[in-house]
């Protein structure tokens, strides 16, 4: 299953993609992370209902520096490709 989250709060500037990204990876979750403009963080997030409910669960606490306020949960339709979890727009 597939599961698009956008996560609103102090979450750019505090290495929440990277966070995401490293607890995506040991859950074995597949898909990528970015900032949005809107200055939210986008997630895209395919795995198992388990997977993903662990990775909610991560995304509500966030790092440390950071502070979530919200995150909202999209069904996302279609199949993903993603065989591994990157961070888009790092660089």
């Amino acid at each position: 299953m597939t599961r698009r989250y956008i996560v609103a709060g102090r979450v750019q500037g505090v290495g929440f993609r990277w966070f995401v990204e490293k607890e995506a990876r040991a859950l074995g979750v597949s898909g990528w992370v970015r900032n949005n403009d809107d200055g939210t963080v986008e997630v895209l997030a395919a795995g198992t209902a388990d997977q993903l409910s662990r990775l909610r669960r991560s995304l509500e606490a966030g790092p440390r520096a950071a502070r979530v306020d919200q995150v909202q949960e999209f069904e996302q339709d279609g199949e993903h490709n993603e065989t591994s979890f990157r961070i888009e727009g790092a660089w």
